[in-house]
Formats: C-alpha cells, structure tokens, sequence
C-alpha cells in the first residue's frame, strides 16, 4: 500500500494538474468569420449605411497604396547607394515612418466605418495601383523617381476621394484626406523632388553664373 507520503504527493500533483489546465491556452482554434470583408457593421456614427461603404471602399484602396509605398521607401532605405547614401538613408526611414503612421489613421478610419481594413500584404499586392518595383537595387534618380510616381498616384486618387466623401457628408474622412494624407504627400514629395534637381555637387557652372549676372 503507498504511504501517506506517497499519497499526498499523487493528491498535490493532481491539484496542480487540475490548477493548469484552466490556465493552459486553448490552441488551433478554427471558426467562422464574425464579419466578412466588404460588409458593414453599423455603428451609431449618424452616416448611412451606404456612404459608410463607399467611404471604406476607398479608404482600403488608398490603404493598400499607402502601404506599398510605406514598403517602397524601406526597400530603398536599405538598398540606396552613392555619395548621398547617409542623407537618403536617413530621409527614405523618415518618409517610412511617416506613412507608416497614415497606414495606422487610415485603418482606423475604416474600422470605425464598421467596416474591415485591409491588413494582409498578399491582399495588399492584389489591391494596389502603385507599379511593383524589381527585387534588384536600382540607381538613386530611378529609385527617387519611382517615389514620386508613386506619391503622384496616391494624391491623385485622394484628392478625388476628399471630394467624395464631402459630398457624401463623410467629414471625417474628408477631413482624413486632406489633413493627413494629402499634406504629408506634398511635403514628402517636396523633400525628394529637390534631390532630382540637377545642381553641380562641388563646382559652380561658370557659364550659367557668367550669362545670369550679364
């Protein structure tokens, strides 16, 4: 017969047996979506339905291409070369940062729609308009060119999309266009048009100053 040593002992192990499995996760849990993309969960927000949709419909395309271009500036930030390398180096981070911050209002703003912000970058690449660049690293003027074509296509399609929901009564994301979204593209575009500007590094054209002066 075990002894009462021995019988405390089973009797402890059991109670920490029993003591952790209600706290042991509960894991590959499998089930239905509660709301399918696409769909609306109306919320006390005082728009309709209808306007709540359009609204989040190009919110997510616009999200989708604000994330890419988030991912473009990365991709250059880590591949830029050359003798501006630590400058661009340091802007191209910056510039990420910052539309990493439109991604995070941007979703928001879907969310708070009631509807389902795009999040997955198999979903993302699907959805954008923004061209995918090569895996390669490419030169600093290509590299600083493909970011203002692709700045270019977002504000395109927010100024369009600021109309919209103006007209549509959506204030907030109006406002959201303007403020956020278009105001930082302009000042980011800005920023790296003026590295596009053919200025000599270290030399001043004689000829030109010579021709402005006279």
């Amino acid at each position: 017969m075990p002894t009462k040593t021995a019988r405390r002992r089973a009797l402890t192990y059991s109670q920490v047996e029993a003591g952790a499995q209600a706290a042991r996760p509960v894991l590959h849990r499998k089930g239905q979506e509660i709301q399918l993309y696409g769909k609306i969960a109306k919320l006390p927000i005082a728009l309709d339905e209808k306007v709540c949709a359009a609204s989040a419909e190009n919110l997510n395309q616009l999200l989708a291409d604000t994330i890419t271009l988030r991912d473009l500036y990365k991709k250059h930030h880590w591949q830029v070369a050359g003798h501006t390398f630590y400058q661009l180096h340091l802007l191209f981070d910056k510039h990420y940062n910052e539309q990493n911050e439109l991604v995070d209002t941007i979703a928001e703003r879907i969310q708070s729609l009631g509807a389902i912000s795009l999040a997955m970058a198999a979903d993302v690449s699907e959805t954008t308009i923004i061209p995918r660049p090569p895996r390669g690293r490419e030169e600093v003027p290509v590299q600083i060119s493909r970011l203002l074509e692709a700045h270019e296509i977002v504000l395109k399609e927010a100024r369009t999309m600021a109309r919209e929901a103006a007209e549509a009564g959506d204030d907030s994301t109006n406002d959201l266009f303007v403020s956020d979204v278009i105001r930082t593209n302009e000042l980011q575009v800005w920023f790296l048009a003026e590295h596009a500007v053919d200025v000599p590094l270290v030399r001043v054209d004689q000829a030109k100053a010579a021709a402005s002066s006279g």
